[in-house]
């Protein structure tokens, strides 16, 4: 899922007051099992209640201004997104495991797959990285990719150390140094909860893509930066506000795409065509 237009490139101070009334307000309906769109009165009494003002959301007569027509339209995109869009794309284990053996006999894929980080009868192919890595290798086997980098991303100019990201990725293409484009899975499909570990990893690809903010706009050099996540239970049942905050963070510009569940199957390949004319056309940034 890429961005909407319309919600790009907009002021901090856009996504301080989606962040603040959407935290007051709660990010979902615990009865519908839907995330919520607060009414234009909710969002001016989220603030009142923070004890701040709302002058910035109404005109002299009391209306919505534009600033506040801007938000209700951002609060019904998310909403929509969301519930009817991007609910139905995140897959179970049992649904993972069957895509996975799919697209592994279609590709006649093989490579190595990574196991998932769980004990006992839990422990499984690593579903989603092992599609991500299989539908990658389909297309640039000849170009190479790091799948499992063990080294920081680090960016050079003539040789020299220009920055160093602060962590290490899931995936870099084709490697760590002078990526064109890198990505961070989150898959936690036998985990029971929405625990601490889950909702770090939203924050360290908000840090990644800080760092890259950072990068394009002191340096001029652009690293793509891709977020791949699915787990129904992990992240509609228990995480629906933090898919709430992935939304936000794709629009703030942190990450150039969202890759959810089953959409990784028909978008991730025209991704990877993407990177690799790239590289034809010499976009990526060279040592």
């Amino acid at each position: 899922m890429k961005a909407d237009a319309r919600f790009l490139r907009l002021s901090k101070v856009f996504w301080a007051y989606v962040r603040l009334i959407s935290e007051q307000q709660g990010y979902t309906d615990r009865a519908t099992h839907q995330v919520k769109v607060p009414s234009f009165q909710d969002q001016v009494r989220s603030l009142m209640e923070l004890g701040m003002v709302s002058n910035g959301m109404v005109d002299e007569k009391g209306v919505p201004s534009a600033f506040g027509q801007q938000l209700a339209e951002y609060f019904s995109y998310r909403a929509k997104a969301l519930n009817e869009v991007i609910e139905p794309l995140l897959m179970d284990a049992q649904e993972a495991k069957a895509v996975f053996a799919e697209t592994r006999r279609r590709l006649r894929s093989r490579i190595a797959i990574p196991m998932n980080k769980q004990k006992g009868p839990k422990k499984q192919p690593a579903y989603l990285t092992g599609m991500v890595n299989m539908i990658i290798h389909d297309r640039c086997k000849d170009i190479g990719c790091d799948f499992d980098p063990r080294a920081l991303t680090r960016i050079t100019r003539e040789g020299l150390p220009l920055r160093a990201l602060a962590r290490r990725v899931d995936g870099a293409f084709p490697s760590t140094l002078n990526p064109l484009a890198v990505w961070e899975i989150k898959e936690y499909y036998h985990t029971t909860t929405f625990g601490s570990r889950v909702a770090d990893g939203i924050y360290e690809t908000l840090l990644d893509g800080m760092e890259l903010e950072e990068l394009q706009q002191n340096e001029h050099i652009y690293v793509k930066h891709y977020l791949i996540l699915d787990s129904h239970y992990t992240w509609w049942e228990c995480g629906r506000s933090y898919l709430c905050r992935v939304i936000d963070m794709l629009h703030m510009g942190y990450v150039d795409e969202v890759l959810f569940g089953k959409e990784v199957i028909d978008r991730l390949p025209r991704i990877v065509e993407d990177w690799i004319d790239g590289l034809r056309r010499n976009e990526r940034w060279r040592v």
